[in-house]
């Protein structure tokens, strides 16, 4: 078949250690990045970008800064939209308060201000861990959206904490057409996923690896528990706050604190458990799978009603997607807990040895 890889030799150890050692793979990804620079821009209508794209590009950022924490490193976190708003706030007041400040700095400071705020709620993974971690950082979530609403600083003293921002450029491009505004978030996007991936494969991943699957026998072996869980914290929060700042300055252009809700971070960690935790890959199928579902059902479930000879209503729409949405949550983690990034695994794996049986 095609994906066999016999006759590709590997002479040195820094061939065999490639992210991506088949040569089929890497043709894969080269024409995928083609499509997504090239043909998306070139195809796709405004609403496909509005409605579908820059928010799944976003949404698969965050969900890679959250399996970083999670899946690699095993510290359950449900303060993820806490990290988002406090990169999004963060950026912003960078934005607003520094003349002339450029919008790349403002995103990456803003990604630092959620660091030190990861940093810091990731302090008590240091004494426990399981469910009283996530009641933890739970209370991060909790913490920030007291914060944002009541302190008003952060938000330039604005009466109804609402914040907005305009004329955003990006090395003299304007980012005034949904083109350019997907173009510069799938191009962090890119380098983001290609840094946690280098990261996950070097030294510092091991680590959290071995965290993750026993952290007695890791600090036995000389792995400094601190050390490895509050740099996955900080690892994670600035991925997670520079996608938080991508939301609001890209997606949104104005919000409130009530757009970093718990229900954000919900859904970041359904992302990673249905796309694969420990998998970078996961966070891209997560992401699709949330993002592209409701779209979906909201307008299948019409359409479907339609042809049954009845009319629903919008609200039965909603309920109805939101009962079909859970329960194939539910369905996918009893068939597969391993999620789609372990689908796509086996799938290669079988075309690697096909014909015969895997």
């Amino acid at each position: 078949m095609f994906y066999r890889e016999n006759g590709q030799f590997k002479t040195s150890y820094r061939e065999d250690q490639q992210i991506f050692p088949i040569a089929q793979d890497r043709v894969f990804v080269a024409l995928l990045l083609v499509v997504a620079f090239v043909g998306v821009p070139m195809f796709t209508s405004d609403y496909m970008f509005r409605a579908i794209l820059i928010p799944f590009v976003i949404m698969a950022m965050a969900a890679l800064g959250v399996n970083v924490l999670v899946g690699y490193c095993g510290q359950i976190s449900l303060g993820s939209g806490a990290f988002m708003a406090v990169g999004a706030y963060g950026a912003y007041n960078f934005f607003a308060r520094v003349p002339d400040m450029p919008l790349v700095p403002a995103l990456l400071l803003g990604g630092l201000c959620a660091t030190a705020f990861g940093v810091l709620f990731g302090l008590p993974s240091l004494r426990v861990r399981g469910l009283y971690l996530a009641v933890a950082t739970l209370a991060a979530q909790f913490f920030a959206d007291w914060m944002f609403l009541r302190v008003k600083w952060f938000t330039l003293d604005t009466p109804s904490g609402s914040v907005s921002v305009s004329n955003l450029q990006v090395f003299g491009m304007a980012l005034d057409t949904d083109v350019n505004k997907y173009l510069f978030c799938v191009s962090l996007l890119a380098v983001l996923a290609l840094l946690a991936k280098n990261l996950v494969r070097g030294a510092i991943g091991r680590e959290w690896m071995a965290i993750r699957d026993m952290d007695v026998a890791a600090a036995v072996i000389g792995i400094r528990p601190m050390y490895a869980k509050l740099s996955a914290f900080a690892v994670s929060s600035f991925i997670i706050g520079v996608a938080g700042g991508l939301w609001a300055f890209i997606y949104l252009g104005s919000w409130e604190p009530g757009a970093f809700s718990v229900d954000l971070s919900f859904k970041l960690l359904f992302m990673v458990i249905i796309g694969g935790m420990g998998s970078i890959l996961g966070g891209f199928l997560g992401a699709a799978f949330i993002v592209t579902l409701p779209i979906f059902l909201n307008q299948f479930l019409p359409m479907l009603a339609g042809l049954a000879g009845f009319e629903i209503s919008t609200t039965v729409v909603s309920h109805a997607e939101l009962m079909i949405f859970g329960a194939l949550i539910v369905w996918f983690l009893i068939v597969e807990p391993h999620g789609l990034a372990k689908l796509w695994s086996i799938g290669k794996q079988k075309m690697r040895v096909w014909p015969f049986p895997y």
